[in-house]
């Protein structure tokens, strides 16, 4: 099993309906602290089920939600697809946008999954994709010295002023007893420090700027914005 295969099915990743609910409520409140403009043409690669991606489009002229998992794009489709300013796609669909089309993507605890030739490979595709004044926003970030215990802790925090700490307590619990538990030893998750993040994306001809805050809950990872030189 790899990560896609992994993330093609329902995984216990969320502790419970309301840790995946305030999950995708704050990325989407962040993602739109992103929109400049309500003409702006955003995309939210590696998406996952984007349950407040409504929101989002409601602040932008059209929003591409984009995963590689079959099942979530399926029930993207099915959430949203009757709103005219979403469109999912697949990865492979991605590369048909036109170039320079873009103003805003964002991906999101994404890079961890990806192997370092595929970032290459994408960081390439998305600096074509964007307009020139466009931005990438890569968020989430593992740096390579943090521990699983200051995730832990981020998730606990985030669990107890969401309301639903003891879900997180017996989820920390099932995670070390499952597939990701499983995958995560077998394939590992990439980790970047900051001048590693600097130095790919000035390879492929942006300029990059690291951000105070990370987007979402765990602020012990990093989210970095990079512009086209």
């Amino acid at each position: 099993m790899n990560w896609r295969d992994y993330w093609n099915q329902d995984t216990p990743i969320y502790v419970n309906e309301r840790h995946k609910l305030l999950h995708y409520r704050q990325v989407a409140n962040d993602i739109l602290s992103l929109i400049v403009s309500p003409r702006s043409v955003v995309m939210d690669y590696g998406c996952g089920e984007a349950l407040f991606a409504d929101r989002i489009a409601t602040h932008a002229g059209r929003l591409y939600l984009c995963d590689g998992a079959p099942l979530v794009r399926e029930r993207l489709n099915e959430r949203f697809g009757r709103e005219s300013r979403i469109q999912v796609l697949s990865p492979e669909d991605m590369t048909s946008l036109p170039d320079g089309s873009l103003d805003l993507i964002v991906v999101n605890s994404l890079l961890q999954y990806l192997s370092l030739e595929d970032l290459r490979r994408l960081l390439k595709t998305w600096h074509a994709k964007l307009k020139s004044d466009g931005r990438l926003v890569l968020a989430d970030v593992i740096p390579p010295d943090l521990s699983p215990v200051t995730d832990a802790k981020a998730l606990l925090t985030f669990a107890g002023q969401g309301g639903f700490l003891t879900a997180a307590l017996l989820g920390l619990v099932r995670t070390a007893f499952s597939d990701y538990r499983k995958i995560r030893e077998e394939i590992g998750l990439a980790t970047y420090s900051e001048a590693e993040i600097a130095d790919l994306l000035r390879d492929v001809g942006f300029r990059t700027e690291r951000q105070p805050r990370n987007l979402g809950h765990n602020q012990a990872r990093m989210t970095f914005i990079g512009r086209p030189l």
